[in-house]
């Protein structure tokens, strides 16, 4: 080797180590807690009373007592909601029925289907709609 590339390769080793420590502390920042499923018990709980949404094009307000509104780009419909088996099923809406596993870390949920992709939001404080 030649000692111009000695040099270079000198100083490149304390840069690499750098990136490589920014690389791997920025990762661990932004990957939060793990995704966990919810049981039924839990999925009450932690959606009554909230409001899921992408904060773009769809929001499914869960009321009390099984209640559902549904926004889905400006559009609001009513359906209802409930757990059964461990899932939450919800009825109404361009989908009709249907019962999704729930997944949660910490404000982010993932609703869950067999085949599909999940739908993926914010859990917060319902939000005044026009």
């Amino acid at each position: 080797m030649t000692a111009a590339v000695i040099r270079f390769m000198r100083g490149s080793v304390p840069v690499c180590l750098a990136l490589s420590l920014d690389l791997s502390l920025a990762a661990s920042v932004g990957a939060g807690e793990p995704f966990r499923r919810l049981k039924g018990s839990q999925i009450m709980a932690t959606l009554s009373g909230k409001e899921l949404t992408d904060e773009v094009h769809w929001a499914y307000v869960f009321g009390k007592a099984g209640r559902l509104i549904l926004v889905s780009l400006g559009t609001r419909g009513t359906g209802t909601w409930h757990v059964r088996n461990d899932e939450l099923c919800l009825d109404g809406g361009p989908d009709g029925r249907r019962c999704l596993q729930v997944w949660s870390s910490g404000q982010r949920v993932e609703l869950r289907r067999e085949g599909g992709l999940p739908d993926e939001g914010i859990l917060q404080a319902p939000q005044a709609r026009r």
